[in-house]
């Protein structure tokens, strides 16, 4: 799995001109793509390591929080485009991605873990054509793989 979180200050997340997510932060905006060989073991590792990442703003000891240590919101949206593969040519091709029968569990599995784990969780719709507005705080952008 694969994950491209940052850290907001807000985010939402729209469909058809409806919010189906938003958050406000500090917090997480995490997108995650699916490939062929990821797994619900995989997608609990990932949780585990979103919920105690240490990216949101330091306490008073300048030691950075995580979303554990602050209870801080994350808007998950899933994000089949993470694998794409522009590497050759023009156009990026979709093989590394997996279908959508595939992925939409595992992302949900994402979801359940960090609510399993204590966290508040906003999300996407999976598959739909969605418009996502976030303020990047730093701005701060990391990539997770596991």
């Amino acid at each position: 799995m694969r994950a491209v979180v940052q850290r907001v200050a807000e985010a939402r997340v729209t469909v058809a001109g409806e919010t189906v997510g938003a958050i406000e932060g500090p917090g997480l905006c995490v997108l995650v793509g699916v490939t062929h060989d990821d797994t619900p073991a995989k997608a609990a590792q990932l949780a585990r390591k979103l919920w105690t990442l240490r990216l949101l703003p330091p306490d008073r000891d300048g030691v950075e929080q995580s979303c554990s240590d602050l209870a801080a919101p994350l808007l998950v949206i899933s994000q089949f485009t993470l694998y794409g593969d522009a590497r050759k040519g023009r156009r990026p091709t979709w093989n590394a991605a997996a279908p959508g029968p595939v992925a939409e569990p595992l992302v949900d599995e994402v979801v359940a873990q960090l609510r399993a784990l204590g966290a508040k969780v906003e999300t996407g719709r999976f598959g739909a054509d969605m418009q996502v507005a976030l303020v990047n705080d730093g701005p701060f952008t990391v990539l997770v793989e596991v």
